[in-house]
């Protein structure tokens, strides 16, 4: 579906805690500026989880419209409820977009078979690409390597996987069994290189909220095989992509957005903004960064 880094795009809220689309609209062209290689829209990042349906179908309306096919965008759609995905499947699909992100179902859960028929339940029903988004840490489920390309050989319009397990004894075994026609994207900043040294696609970043020009540079030094380079960009922001998981993402993401006068530190409950502590390193880090 793309190649290099889909930024997991955060979702911009004004002071009575409604969605701020002036601030989506600029967020927007500013990934489109630094030459950003696709868009995740209403993933994890974006909190979609506290996103009402009539805002979810204009926040992609709008996002597809600025955009206006020159990269991917990808919907997250991904909910514990299948009718719930498959309507959202629906509205991507009348929005036109390229993809969906579906998460595996969480607090219900699932056994693999039933990961599998779930998968397959929903790639029947969609004319669109399919993203597995794999993040055991906040679904209480782990998609196993065979799980995923049993899908994949079941529903080939399940075309990759968002890996965020951090188990990269698993993502290497993942990578020893998926053909070619399965994507493999890192879920997690801090393991964008070692999973595109193994032949991932990319990454769908946070860290490229606020440095998509670094992390953009970064996968495309990997997608040429060009390690010495890759390492000094990815050393350089090793710091800074474990501080914005030192709280709950998009906790720490949404402040470092919100220093470069894209949006404001708002978010929803049950999120809060970061602690005093936690801001301080974050400012402080994107200073050294020459992010701000």
């Amino acid at each position: 579906m793309f190649k290099g880094v889909g930024t997991a795009m955060i979702t911009p809220f004004d002071e009575n805690e409604e969605v701020d689309y002036e601030s989506l609209k600029k967020f927007v062209k500013f990934q489109l500026t630094n030459n950003i290689d696709s868009l995740i829209v209403l993933g994890t990042t974006g909190e979609a989880p506290a996103i009402e349906d009539d805002e979810r179908e204009k926040i992609v309306d709008i996002v597809l419209e600025i955009v206006d096919g020159k990269i991917p965008v990808i919907i997250g759609t991904g909910t514990n409820n299948v009718k719930h995905v498959l309507k959202y499947n629906k509205m991507a699909e009348k929005a036109g977009a390229d993809g969906v992100l579906i998460v595996t179902p969480y607090y219900n859960k699932s056994t693999q078979k039933g990961l599998v028929e779930y998968y397959k339940y929903i790639a029947e029903r969609t004319s669109l690409p399919i993203i597995i988004y794999n993040v055991p840490s906040r679904t209480g489920i782990n998609v196993n390597p065979e799980t995923a390309i049993e899908i994949h050989h079941i529903a080939n319009n399940v075309i990759g996987i968002k890996e965020a397990s951090s188990n990269i004894s698993q993502i290497v075994e993942l990578f020893s069994i998926k053909p070619d026609t399965f994507s493999v994207f890192s879920g997690n900043d801090d393991q964008v290189l070692p999973i595109m040294a193994l032949g991932g696609d990319g990454v769908i970043s946070v860290t490229s909220n606020v440095a998509p020009k670094a992390i953009v540079e970064l996968t495309h030094l990997l997608l040429v095989n060009d390690l010495p380079n890759a390492r000094r960009i990815n050393n350089n922001y090793t710091f800074f992509n474990k501080l914005l998981f030192r709280e709950v993402n998009p906790i720490p993401i949404k402040y470092a957005v919100s220093l470069l006068g894209l949006c404001k530190n708002i978010l929803r409950l049950p999120l809060v903004s970061g602690t005093l502590e936690t801001q301080t390193l974050v400012k402080k880090e994107m200073e050294r960064l020459g992010l701000i």
